[in-house]
């Protein structure tokens, strides 16, 4: 059974459902964002006449929610125009237009009585057969739905989204006793390929699953902290990167989510769980009650475990004392054990070294993910049938590298159960029979695909997937390799499609990539292959050309390798573009500089709807020239029709701005705004989805009878728009909002950007473009300023303004 959601009303216009409405905006679904109605008018009503009954005051709170959603930073919504697919409604008028949405999710206060009687309204006036689920965090899904009608309950089941909506993958979904089987998957479904989130299943437990664990997690860390002696920001970069984990760590990420909110949910577990192992955990621990209890509660107080303060030297970060409950200046914290973890190369052996380093630090951290692999453990069951949907809960709900189970595999099973047991912790015996009848680790790998050790059947069963998805991982184990060296691969997709992944450090562009796109390519000629998928599985698709390379070949003026290093570049990115076969290009997180360039040269592109694309090659003193300048000038001058008599300008200035100020898109629908994304383009939701919807397109293009595109020319500004950007640049200098070397550099950009010393209207070639790249690349290497900017990047990660 599949399901069509066309329209939806989502009830309750706070932060959450603010943020479902914008996701469902961003997926193209238009939404009803229902509040109350006012009780009162405001000082500013009163002043403007306005009376209660006046529609624009009864829809006040939801419209308010309408004006959050646009404003909010990180943006909820893909673009700012699509808010217009929210309409504001109120409880009170506009019930009727329940019966319009095929889903109503109930985004209200936490309150068992409030949420029943918002569901009695609703089963008044729903239309049979839409489904509707609730956002709890952790209140009973049965209790919610208990008297409602039959078709009511077999439609009803938790949706739980994490905040914020459009950035968080996971939703879990929970299901009562009646609830429809059929409508349950489809909605899962929906939830997977429409609006791409990572759906876990979890049972009609408090707090679900990544909630329960984490939580869990968090009361360890309270509880054990102390005795070792390690403060607010030791804690935060013990459990940050170093041991696979967010940045925000333990501390900051309770200050992000609000102190309030944590005292909730752990007392939600405390008071609902009484037969919970660990219960005593689960209390408020004295110092953030008193933090509490002095109205410090986190980012939205501007205080909790942390504060930011300013003084003349700029912004610092303090963190708690948890003795005196006053703000310290923590300075740079280094620890060893940290150092030696952060050197490794996987999560696994990240969190490996971390464990087994004998100091407070390591020990500290020891302790913590021993017992919450326990605590995962003992709840198997109970919360989740599985340990898939658990690790998948704390990787998608807290942005966790591996998951408790993935976790208890890197550190090594039976070694750590021995460790454990020395140290007195009792270890329930399901782990003994994994060691016993099992291979001694939670999952394992057999012809490719990947398995896990069901605990009630003590057997491996495959870890479930989506039907089509493709892992590079699995195409590795099963050896479809086709090529591959140091810095990417190629694999064979199946159908007569290849994939080129790149592997080198931030999949940073060098000879190694590019050899293996030529390879592919090659294959396509002589075919091999139909075609090419160029994508990979990384965080981010490619943060651009190898800087580093750039600025040493500069420094020993080895001007003829920089030349020739540019020209392998441009001339690999045109056999993309006019291969014999369609080549789509599938990116993810950031393609930028020399990355955007390789997405901007596909036939085509599949591109992961978290897209964040952008030339900033101005941030260390060059100019894009793999092609960028070519493809930023073609998109925009060509895209009037032949024959129009046009102004240029308007077409070179959004081009000049784009890549000058080194714009970089937040989302892939606005990349189409900026022209790093054609309209024809196609997005993804899933970026599970991506590699398998671009293989696809692949096949598609094959199928409609693929040709290269013609080559052709476009006219250009000239002289005459050089001319009025130096104009713009130079005064935007004199007014100090650029320094003397951007002016410069603005100048060089708005050469290659019109063309050249041409006369305005002269028609030029994409070879054309490629040249004057080229020459002013090799012309602001030999530059000092130049160097300076490219070492200040490598060292400090930021660009420098000389």
């Amino acid at each position: 059974m599949g399901i069509r959601i066309k329209r939806a009303a989502v009830l309750g216009a706070g932060v959450m459902g603010q943020g479902i409405a914008a996701h469902l905006a961003n997926a193209g679904i238009p939404s009803y964002l229902f509040d109350i109605v006012p009780p009162e008018l405001t000082d500013a009503e009163v002043a403007a006449g306005l009376k209660l009954e006046d529609r624009s005051v009864r829809n006040r709170i939801s419209q308010a929610g309408i004006a959050a959603m646009k404003k909010a930073k990180p943006a909820l919504l893909y673009r700012p125009d699509l808010a217009s697919l929210v309409t504001a409604c109120n409880y009170e008028d506009d019930l009727g237009r329940l019966a319009e949405c095929d889903w109503i999710v109930e985004v209200v206060v936490e309150r068992m009585d409030i949420k029943q009687r918002v569901f009695a309204m609703v089963d008044e006036h729903r239309r049979p057969g839409s489904v509707v689920s609730s956002n709890t965090s952790g209140l009973s899904a049965a209790e919610m739905a208990w008297g409602r009608s039959d078709d009511f309950r077999s439609h009803f089941m938790v949706t739980h989204f994490f905040n914020p909506v459009r950035y968080m993958r996971l939703l879990e979904m929970v299901p009562i006793a009646d609830t429809d089987p059929e409508v349950f998957a489809a909605m899962a479904d929906f939830g997977e390929n429409v609006l791409g989130k990572g759906v876990v299943y979890c049972k009609d437990t408090p707090n679900f699953i990544a909630n329960r664990i984490g939580t869990f997690g968090m009361a360890s860390v309270f509880h054990w902290m102390q005795e070792f002696g390690v403060g607010v920001a030791e804690v935060d970069v013990v459990f940050g990167p170093a041991m696979g984990r967010p940045k925000s760590a333990v501390f900051r990420t309770a200050d992000i989510v609000g102190l309030d909110t944590m005292a909730h949910v752990l007392a939600t577990i405390g008071e609902g769980c009484p037969d919970d192992p660990w219960r005593d955990r689960f209390t408020v621990p004295d110092a953030m009650q008193a933090l509490i209890d002095d109205g410090r509660l986190g980012a939205k107080t501007g205080a909790g475990f942390y504060k930011k303060v300013r003084g003349e030297q700029g912004s610092t970060i303090l963190s708690l004392d948890l003795d005196t409950l006053d703000y310290v200046d923590a300075g740079k914290v280094r620890l060893p054990s940290v150092g030696v973890a952060r050197k490794m190369d996987t999560p696994g052996d990240k969190i490996a070294a971390m464990l087994a380093f004998d100091d407070d630090h390591g020990r500290f951290a020891w302790k913590v993910t021993a017992e919450t692999c326990i605590y995962a453990l003992e709840l198997l069951g109970e919360i989740a049938d599985d340990i898939v949907n658990v690790d998948r809960a704390l990787r998608w709900g807290f942005n966790y590298e591996l998951g408790p189970f993935e976790t208890w595999d890197a550190i090594g099973v039976e070694a750590s159960v021995e460790r454990m047991r020395a140290e007195g912790m009792t270890v329930p015996p399901a782990v003994d029979r994994l060691i016993e009848v099992g291979e001694g680790s939670w999952y394992a790998t057999r012809d490719g695909a990947r398995y896990y050790w069901d605990v009630a059947s003590e057997t491996y069963l495959p870890v479930p997937t989506s039907e089509g998805l493709i892992f590079l991982s699995s195409l590795a184990d099963e050896g479809k390799v086709l090529a591959e060296n140091v810095g990417a691969t190629l694999y064979d997709m199946g159908d007569g499609v290849g994939c080129v992944a790149f592997h080198t450090k931030m999949n940073a562009l060098d000879n190694t990539i590019l050899e293996i796109i030529k390879t592919g390519c090659d294959m396509v000629e002589a075919g091999e292959l139909v075609g090419l998928v160029i994508g990979n599985e990384a965080t981010n698709f490619s943060v651009g050309a190898n800087v580093g390379l750039i600025g040493m070949l500069a420094m020993s003026q080895d001007w003829d390798q920089i030349t020739e290093a540019v020209r392998m570049i441009q001339d690999t990115f045109m056999l993309m573009k006019y291969c014999d076969g369609p080549v789509v290009v599938a990116p993810r997180g950031m393609a930028l500089g020399g990355g955007c360039e390789v997405v901007m040269h596909g036939d085509s592109v599949r591109a992961a709807a978290e897209s964040y694309i952008g030339l900033v090659e101005l941030g260390v003193g060059l100019i894009p020239a793999g092609g960028g300048c070519k493809e930023m000038a073609f998109r925009f001058y060509g895209s009037i029709p032949e024959g129009v008599k046009a102004d240029l300008f308007p077409f070179m200035e959004k081009a000049f701005m784009t890549v000058g100020t080194g714009t970089v898109s937040t989302s892939a629908e606005e990349a189409k705004s900026y022209g790093f994304l054609r309209p024809s383009d196609r997005i993804t939701m899933n970026p599970d989805a991506v590699l398998a919807d671009a293989k696809a397109d692949v096949l598609a293009m094959v199928q409609m009878g693929y040709h290269p595109p013609p080559q052709r020319r476009v006219p250009v500004p000239g002289t005459t728009g050089i001319a009025a950007l130096k104009v713009g640049v130079h005064g935007m200098a004199q007014g100090g909002y650029l320094s003397e070397y951007d002016e410069h550099l603005g100048t060089v950009l708005a050469t290659v950007l019109c063309g050249g010393a041409v006369p305005a209207g002269t028609l030029l070639s994409e070879q054309d473009f490629l040249d004057l790249e080229r020459e002013a690349f090799v012309g602001l290497c030999r530059e000092q300023k130049t160097i300076d900017r490219i070492l200040h990047m490598l060292e400090t990660g930021k660009p420098l303004r000389n």
